[in-house]
């Protein structure tokens, strides 16, 4: 376990609990119990620590809400340091999602696409775990589609991974005139009428529906793999609805994993794949416990997240 910060503020404690918690770290408060037992709660300053797999992306996440202070930019990594990515030191930042996105998707050396590639975390990491494969990457934002270039030369992986900037609503010809083996992809969570948009421009980017809302993405997707491929999304759980809805008419054979936090809690996230002009049944599978009791992640995550497994379904 690590220390993040320490104060006396309950009310700042269980606030920035619930931000950690949206991106499914699980923090820990310490000296409560001191606190009380001393008769002096609001005099002794509580601890809030994380486990050490998810101390960067903890740092990141409270300096991006102005919480603690930033470090210098520097290079984070993923898969125990065989993917190295330089990201934006504020705004949007990946973290496990596109990690396990990419572990879902099916392992084929043939031709991916990734919507919505950020710096290149998803299609960095199938590339790693699938030698054969070449992955052409889709971002809107600028700078994310320049960072997600140079970390594919970082990773010696320009001659297999390129990311093309452009609009899924108005993409560039050549995915236009392109099909896929399999699309995987990792929208905005948010729609635009729930909840007010982080104040960066970047981040809102990432995470709130723009003119391109999820029933585009989904039918970008569809019609850029080729028939009997999968489309591989993560997603928030509570628009699970949502995204079978708007597979059902055109995709089939679709496959739901759970991404549970642990300690019995609901999960907040889900994988869901589908295939093209398939008709088999739907699959619930067990899904993937992230936390076990300690904090810590289980060991079928980190064989995801360190060693680059694929997530089985």
């Amino acid at each position: 376990m690590r220390e993040l910060l320490r104060t006396t503020d309950l009310v700042r404690l269980s606030w920035l609990t619930a931000l950690l918690a949206d991106q499914e770290i699980e923090a820990f408060i310490l000296d409560g119990h001191t606190s009380i037992l001393e008769g002096s709660a609001g005099a002794i300053p509580r601890r809030l620590l994380v486990a050490d797999p998810d101390y960067d992306a903890a740092r990141r996440i409270l300096a991006n809400a102005g919480e603690i202070e930033s470090r210098a930019p520097d290079l984070d990594s993923l898969l125990d340091g065989r993917v190295t990515l330089r990201q934006p030191e504020n705004g949007y930042r990946a973290a496990i999602d596109p990690v396990l996105l990419a572990a879902a998707t099916p392992a084929v050396a043939g031709d991916v696409l990734d919507v919505g590639a950020g710096v290149g975390a998803a299609a960095l990491c199938y590339s790693v775990r699938v030698p054969g494969a070449r992955v052409t990457g889709l971002e809107l934002q600028p700078e994310m589609a320049g960072l997600a270039t140079e970390n594919a030369a970082r990773n010696d992986l320009a001659d297999r991974v390129r990311v093309l900037e452009g609009d899924l609503l108005r993409p560039p010809e050549a995915i236009v005139l392109s099909s896929f083996d399999h699309v995987m992809a990792n929208p905005p969570y948010m729609p635009p009428d729930r909840g007010g948009p982080p104040p960066d421009p970047s981040k809102a980017t990432a995470m709130v529906e723009g003119e391109a809302d999820l029933a585009a993405w989904i039918e970008f997707c569809l019609s850029r793999v080729r028939p009997k491929g999968s489309v591989t999304l993560v997603h928030r759980a509570d628009r699970l609805d949502e995204l079978l809805a708007l597979f059902r008419e055109r995709a089939g054979g679709i496959v739901v994993i759970p991404l549970w936090p642990g300690g019995g809690r609901p999960a907040k996230r889900v994988i869901v794949r589908a295939r093209r002009d398939v008709r088999a049944p739907l699959q619930l599978t067990a899904g993937l416990t992230l936390h076990g009791e300690d904090g810590q992640y289980t060991e079928e995550a980190l064989a995801v997240l360190r060693d680059g497994e694929a997530l089985v379904v």
